[in-house]
């Protein structure tokens, strides 16, 4: 009988309940579309990154913020970056820092999912951020456009821009710009610059002892030098000379065995004034310290 009563009184308890959920659905439906409307925002806020499919970056965001550091603390740093193309730049320094910085990086589509998963386990543990979990295109796109800021937001929008890069311009292109704009020291900016400070020789010419220094020194670039073969060099390059094998070469070739034509082929020397270096990798295990 009460299980009746309950039945028939059930369309009386929900007609008293509408106004209640229709307020709660109306709510949600105003917070999905401002999300949805926020999203759309970010997404156009996304760099048009077309042009660089020929041309280098007249500058980089990296750059602005060493002079904007530089200048408030009343110091001058002479910015060494000077432009190569990939022709310029040695095989040995390309596979290097592939296996150094990104090991996945011909595979991925510009995001390594599985090494930003590790990442966060490690953060988790650490207690703080300790590790990005950042492929070589989500560098170059911090690099580029973003900063060293390590929140969310920042990484979020790291994501999003390597994804654009990869599709716009292809692997190739991308690891010409990175190894052309990541920092390699104090005022230190690219692989021409750094070879030239390093080992006074252009990039084309270093060794493959001299390129692999180069990439083992990639997340922090103000600590460690390529130039003094102290023990984090020797030890970290006997593990990255370990683990470069013959197919990664083999991936950079096109079918009938030569290296792809480059887009750009000039050259473009800025010197201007900078401030401190930041290094980051938490991608690769192989970096000890």
């Amino acid at each position: 009988m009460d299980a009746a009563f309950d039945l028939l009184a059930y369309p009386l308890k929900m007609k008293r309940a509408s106004p209640l959920v229709l307020r709660w659905l109306a709510a949600g439906l105003l917070l999905a579309a401002a999300a949805a409307a926020l999203a759309a925002l970010w997404v156009a806020w996304l760099p048009d990154v077309s042009a660089l499919k020929k041309n280098p970056p007249a500058t980089t965001a990296y750059i602005e913020l060493r002079k904007r550091q530089a200048a408030s603390a009343g110091r001058k740093l002479g910015l060494r970056w000077t432009w190569v193309p990939s022709g310029a730049i040695s095989e040995h320094l390309k596979k290097a820092v592939v296996t150094a910085e990104d090991d996945e990086f011909w595979r991925h589509d510009g995001v390594d999912w599985a090494a930003i998963r590790v990442a966060y386990e490690r953060n988790r543990a650490a207690g703080r951020f300790a590790a990005g979990g950042s492929t070589i295109t989500m560098q170059l796109a911090r690099n580029l456009y973003l900063s060293p800021s390590k929140n969310p937001l920042r990484k979020a929008k790291e994501i999003l821009i390597a994804r654009r890069l990869e599709r716009e311009l292809g692997k190739r292109r991308v690891l010409e710009l990175y190894l052309n704009v990541v920092e390699w020291g104090k005022g230190i900016f690219g692989c021409e610059a750094a070879a030239q400070a390093y080992f006074a020789k252009s990039c084309a010419e270093l060794t493959y002892e001299e390129a692999v220094a180069m990439a083992v020194v990639l997340p922090n670039p103000r600590r460690w030098s390529p130039a003094k073969r102290g023990p984090y060099v020797e030890r970290n390059s006997r593990r990255i000379i370990g683990r470069m094998t013959p197919p990664l070469a083999e991936e950079l070739e096109d079918d009938d065995g030569e290296f792809a034509p480059e887009v750009y082929s000039g050259s473009t020397t800025v010197n201007s004034s900078t401030g401190s270096v930041l290094g980051e990798n938490g991608r690769n295990p192989l970096i000890l310290e």
